[in-house]
């Protein structure tokens, strides 16, 4: 395992590409501290684990594992999310994401995230990006990160094998589903934790840029410099 490190200059090529949503396109570390502070303290749970272990993870899972016994799991996480979709104050794009995704083809970019569709429109909007046609979203696996049913599927709608696309992940859970699909995988922000080996961090995407070009069999390729 390594730790995060500055990025050197690097490349990657591939056909399609993966992103994550909270922590690696969006930031709304404002409103989810927010939120599953209330549910910690109407509880007396200890919000530090809370985000700790929650970051990356479907609501469902995090209250599933944290609320008292006996507890409506359902009606608790739908509460949950009711209050994050009208909670848009201080959510803004990871600085240079815009950017990139307007250099990237739309049909080679898909979403994949553990919100729900609504939730993940909604923050996608307050930060002022453009939702992408192909999206993963919460209701649409059955099993959440860090299993990667997410990444395979959107691997599929976007017609790419897992070796021809890259991952940006932000969040340990993750960044664990991007590897276990056989995706390249890179790790965006301050909170990934110990890495895998052959997982690649940056800082942000003020750096990165992106080239798309057509290669011998006529098949689009983007290039990556990291």
């Amino acid at each position: 395992m390594n730790l995060p490190a500055p990025a050197a200059s690097r490349t990657l090529t591939c056909r399609a590409v993966l992103f994550d949503m909270d922590g690696t396109l969006v930031d709304s570390t404002a409103v989810v501290e927010q939120v599953w502070g209330e549910f910690a303290g109407r509880y007396g749970l200890d919000i530090a684990e809370i985000l700790r272990t929650s970051h990356g993870i479907q609501a469902a899972d995090t209250v599933r594992r944290f609320a008292p016994a006996g507890a409506d799991v359902v009606a608790l996480t739908e509460e949950l999310g009711a209050m994050e979709r009208v909670r848009t104050a201080g959510i803004v794009a990871v600085p240079g994401a815009a950017a990139l995704l307007r250099s990237l083809p739309a049909e080679a970019v898909a979403l994949v995230t553990s919100a729900d569709r609504v939730l993940a429109e909604i923050r996608m909007d307050a930060a002022g990006l453009a939702m992408p046609a192909a999206a993963v979203t919460a209701e649409m696996v059955s099993r959440g990160k860090p299993h990667p049913e997410g990444y395979l599927t959107a691997a599929g709608l976007l017609g790419v094998e897992p070796a021809d696309a890259v991952v940006f992940e932000d969040a340990p859970a993750g960044i664990a589903a991007g590897v276990a699909a056989g995706i390249r995988t890179v790790a965006v922000g301050p909170n990934t934790g110990p890495l895998p080996d052959g997982v690649l961090h940056i800082p942000d995407y003020r750096a990165v840029t992106a080239a798309v070009e057509t290669d011998a069999a006529g098949k689009r390729v983007i290039s990556f410099r990291l």
